[in-house]
């Protein structure tokens, strides 16, 4: 594995005489070094036989360190065709993955569906383990492999192989959540549905207890599904991470939710192997961080460039690794360490500098890639028991899905006409000039950036898509301003 991708090993084995014994070459690690005494055990348990001889198994291309335990079945495979206890046919233009238990079962590995696309970019048949993940692709023939001895039968060496399930498995049923659940905020919905139409970052920042979280978490009920391409290019990441992929293969978006406490390795990837971050997990999906402020600086800062590129890229010492990361980030935090600083109810026991070192962890470079900015405020308490009568996921995704119509129309247009990949973000807002001016003279009043310029140009291009309209009229405009300026709890 590399990243999302897999760079595909020839297993080579000879057998020779000489000194019994099995040796593996080709920069193995240490489980594929320990996968002599299982393959040895495997291939007994199937009822073949292990050769008496000096066995040496070497893994091309040789100048790169290969990892995991997938090598077990491939490995086993290749020392019974070299030794004729199978036909040498059966390894032709085939792709085998799996690890071997001493009784001779097939294991799952992480990133089955990679290794499938591989297949079908190279033209091979597809071996894993029974128990692998589905792999929802045309083009390619897969295979279980449920026991090495699935290889022979009585009378003569036949393969026994059966075809690989490519539908998904049911996925796991999810709480019931609607956004009528909500009492009140029907402000923080309408930017909720701004958010989901054109997947821009929102933050939240507001008192404990008055709704971030239960908002944030209903976010997926409006988003429309995955399309397969999405689905596939999630699912693979998840299959990478040796993550579930029913849901997404079903068209699910993943929303993923990491503790406060996650290292930076652990929201933008890495590890030996290196393993995909949170962010690249959130692809195609909603990244949810809850208490903004809490999560380490270092790793805060990590998630900027990946928020403009859509990618994440990690240097190490062999070289790059890229993975995909282009998710919508959902913030939620507390306008101070009290966490009470502008609330109506409670008084705030933060001093001035406490206030703003403690809003000051998120740093202004990341508030400045984060498209919508929303105060929230509780709601009265005669208003919490009327959850239920509010607008519903329903309604909101009705919006979303026109929304996203109708920018995928416009596109299609402005790719007729050849404009729309040689024009700039702005250019391809078409705000109307009294608009264009009214951005201008809020910019020039508030000191905004070129940056948050441009993206609350795009967020009042959404709005437009939303009410159907071609052009980005001032009163759009003035609702994207709305959600980037913030004047409530907090400060501005």
């Amino acid at each position: 594995m590399r990243g999302v991708d897999v760079i595909p090993v020839a297993v080579e084995v000879v057998v020779s005489g000489g000194l019994p014994g099995i040796s593996i070459v080709g920069m193995p690690d240490a489980a594929i070094q320990e996968a002599r005494e299982r393959v040895k055990a495997a291939i007994r348990a199937a009822g073949f036989t292990v050769p008496n001889e000096k066995i040496v198994i070497n893994l091309a291309p040789s100048n790169v360190r290969k990892t995991g335990s997938g090598f077990d079945v491939p490995m086993a495979v290749g020392i019974l065709a070299a030794s004729q206890q199978i036909d040498p046919a059966w390894v032709k233009d085939t792709l085998y993955v799996g690890e071997l238990s001493l009784e001779g079962r097939v294991r799952p590995v992480s990133g089955t569906l990679p290794c499938a696309i591989c297949a079908r970019e190279r033209g091979c048949a597809f071996v894993c383990a029974q128990e692998s993940d589905p792999v929802p692709l045309e083009g390619v023939a897969t295979f279980s492999l449920r026991h090495l001895g699935q290889l022979v039968q009585e009378g003569g060496a036949v393969r026994v192989l059966s075809a690989h399930d490519s539908a998904p498995r049911q996925a796991a049923a999810l709480p019931s959540l609607d956004f009528s659940d909500v009492a009140g905020h029907e402000v923080a919905k309408r930017a909720f549905q701004i958010a989901a139409a054109g997947s821009h970052g929102l933050l939240m920042m507001g008192p404990p207890g008055s709704g971030k979280t239960m908002l944030a978490s209903r976010i997926a009920t409006i988003l429309p599904p995955l399309t397969e391409d999405e689905a596939i290019e999630a699912a693979v990441v998840h299959s990478v991470a040796n993550e579930p992929i029913e849901g997404i293969i079903a068209g699910r978006r993943p929303f993923r939710s990491p503790h406060h406490s996650a290292t930076q390795a652990g929201l933008v990837g890495g590890g030996n192997p290196i393993r995909p971050g949170e962010i690249s997990l959130a692809h195609h999906g909603v990244l949810f961080l809850d208490e903004l402020a809490e999560f380490r600086v270092s790793a805060l800062q990590s998630i900027r460039q990946p928020l403009e590129s859509g990618a994440v890229s990690l240097t190490r010492a062999d070289g790059n690794v890229t993975f995909p990361a282009r998710f919508m980030l959902v913030a939620a935090t507390n306008p101070c360490p009290c966490g009470y600083y502008g609330d109506d109810q409670h008084e705030c026991h933060c001093t001035v500098p406490q206030i703003h070192g403690y809003q000051n962890r998120i740093g202004g470079p990341l508030m400045d890639r984060i498209d919508l900015h929303l105060d929230v405020r509780r709601i009265p308490p005669g208003r919490v028991l009327e959850a239920g009568r509010g607008t519903s996921s329903a309604q909101l995704r009705e919006a979303v899905v026109r929304g996203r119509a109708f920018a995928a129309w416009r596109r299609a247009q402005e790719d007729a006409v050849g404009t729309h990949g040689s024009r700039s973000p702005l250019e391809t807002c078409a705000l109307a000039d009294s608009a264009r001016q009214f951005l201008v003279s809020v910019a020039e009043l508030r000191a905004m950036s070129g940056r948050a310029m441009v993206r609350t140009a795009l967020v009042a291009r959404t709005i437009a898509d939303m009410a159907e309209s071609s052009e980005v009229l001032e009163e759009h405009v003035a609702e994207a301003i709305n959600f980037r300026v913030r004047e409530g709890v907090g400060g501005s």
